[in-house]
């Protein structure tokens, strides 16, 4: 059975248009656009009409960095791929990219099967995954070229947590030459990890425990001592690089020298690093656990060069590194030694609202909003123009988007499986009225009407950046 629905007199923008237009979608894509009130635009007709006069119709976002049912620290986190992407469509957010595991001594195939198998069926939009890669051998660096074959074509490495996902500079070396020739995209968690691991000895020795701590000894500088050198490395590699959570004044200019020097850099930074401080971590009575994330939150000071790194596009993306661990029972496993707070945040489901928020309060433009939350990592990630935007033969992942609504984030009424919001209070203007995935509905005016499942596995192209 063929369906069509029409979405009527909303001003659609994408990263490169806004135009007050009609918008026709059938068997699950945009089929054509057209000025609202031509008689081409009157011309669509449908069984569905969807009447988005007054607000805006945009793309589905599309997060690239999340964390579903994320082993950490003898916990799990604590979205399911089912909560976490109901969470996610609640937020406007249409496509995850999640991160399946390699753990030392298996293969990357074992690790991306068990992710198969947690997401496959529960999943309320649709998704695809990036590796990580944990034990580079060459058995790993083959497996590596297939997976890029089957649309699993990034591969992250942590230049931190010595003994959990640590890469030396060597295996680094060896899986960005591998990328190098395959078209993979290695994407780097870049902190000096055998360097703050000293610090954090030498705090707990101290008697430094609190959460605050976690900030402090994880310094900005070897945020970007770490950045430089993945970027050299990669320069070596002839390969390119993605550096994740991007969070310090430093670390932007590595990645600001990179880009000048054309050299294909990517950065990502996340809502928490642009809107929460080392002010939140200092909270009171153990709260300081709940923004406990790593890289860490910087002093507030570090914001103004990350929102002049998305203005300049030396920052590129914004995705948000959602890896939710409840604060009862789970960040509170480091009452007496920072150290043990389960690393992560909830955010999947803000994202969209606080980058609307930085459009109202003059940070970025619309289209900019778009580019970075939509368009941009669904480039970077072989997404596009499947995902991203809305444009004749794109998957109609769309959003109703009421920019003059207002509301108070919170976890009283947030959707993530998780018992505390960072932006607990906050008071926003902007909100999600209906999404469509493919075509079908999964918030309709505010009310759930997804259903588990619709969600589909998608394959990703290699970075349409580097092409």
């Amino acid at each position: 059975m063929s369906s069509r629905t029409v979405i009527r007199g909303g001003l659609v923008i994408t990263a490169s248009d806004e135009i007050h237009a009609d918008v026709l979608i059938e068997d699950g894509r945009v089929a054509a656009l057209a000025a609202t009130g031509t008689p081409a635009a009157e011309a669509f007709t449908a069984e569905n009409v969807i009447d988005a006069s007054g607000k805006y119709v945009i793309p589905g976002g599309v997060d690239g960095h999340t964390h579903m049912e994320m082993p950490f620290g003898g916990t799990y986190a604590a979205d399911t791929f089912e909560t976490g992407t109901r969470a996610a469509a609640w937020g406007g957010t249409t496509t995850i990219v999640d991160f399946a595991i390699q753990s030392v001594g298996h293969s990357l195939r074992e690790g991306l099967d068990a992710w198969h198998a947690k997401a496959e069926g529960n999943c309320a939009i649709d998704y695809g995954f990036h590796m990580i890669v944990s034990d580079v051998n060459q058995e790993t660096l083959k497996e590596m070229d297939l997976l890029v074959e089957e649309g699993v074509t990034s591969f992250k490495q942590f230049m931190a947590y010595p003994g959990v996902f640590y890469s030396d500079d060597g295996q680094i070396l060896r899986a960005m030459q591998r990328a190098a020739e395959n078209g993979g995209l290695i994407m780097m968690h870049a902190e000096n990890g055998i360097a703050i691991d000293v610090l954090v000895e030498q705090a707990l020795a101290r008697g430094e425990t609190d959460p605050r701590f976690h900030g402090e000894v994880r310094k900005a500088l070897l945020e970007a001592e770490a950045t430089h050198r993945a970027i050299r490395l990669a320069q070596v590699a002839g390969a390119p690089l993605y550096v994740v959570h991007v969070s310090a004044t430093e670390a932007v200019a590595e990645l600001t020298r990179a880009r000048d020097e054309g050299l294909p850099v990517f950065g990502e930074t996340c809502p928490q690093y642009l809107f929460l401080s080392t002010d939140n971590l200092a909270e009171p009575d153990f709260e300081g656990a709940k923004y406990v994330c790593s890289t860490p939150l910087r002093p507030k000071e570090h914001q103004a060069a990350l929102w002049r790194g998305l203005r300049t596009n030396d920052l590129q993306v914004v995705s948000t590194d959602h890896c939710p661990f409840c604060f009862s029972g789970q960040k509170e496993l480091g009452r007496g030694d920072f150290s043990k707070i389960p690393n992560g945040m909830p955010g999947v489901e803000n994202r969209m609202d606080l980058l609307h928020q930085a459009v109202v309060d003059g940070h970025i433009g619309r289209r900019r909003w778009i580019e970075i939350a939509c368009a941009t990592p669904a480039r970077m990630f072989g997404l596009y123009p499947k995902k991203g935007t809305i444009a004749p033969g794109a998957d109609a992942d769309i959003v109703v988007y009421d920019p003059h609504a207002e509301q108070v984030i919170s976890a009283e009424t947030h959707h993530m499986n998780v018992d505390y919001s960072a932006y607990e209070g906050r008071r926003i203007t902007g909100r999600v009225e209906t999404v469509l995935s493919r075509g079908e509905p999964v918030v309709t005016e505010r009310e759930y009407t997804g259903r588990k499942g619709h969600g589909a596995y998608t394959p990703r192209a290699t970075c349409q950046y580097l092409t």
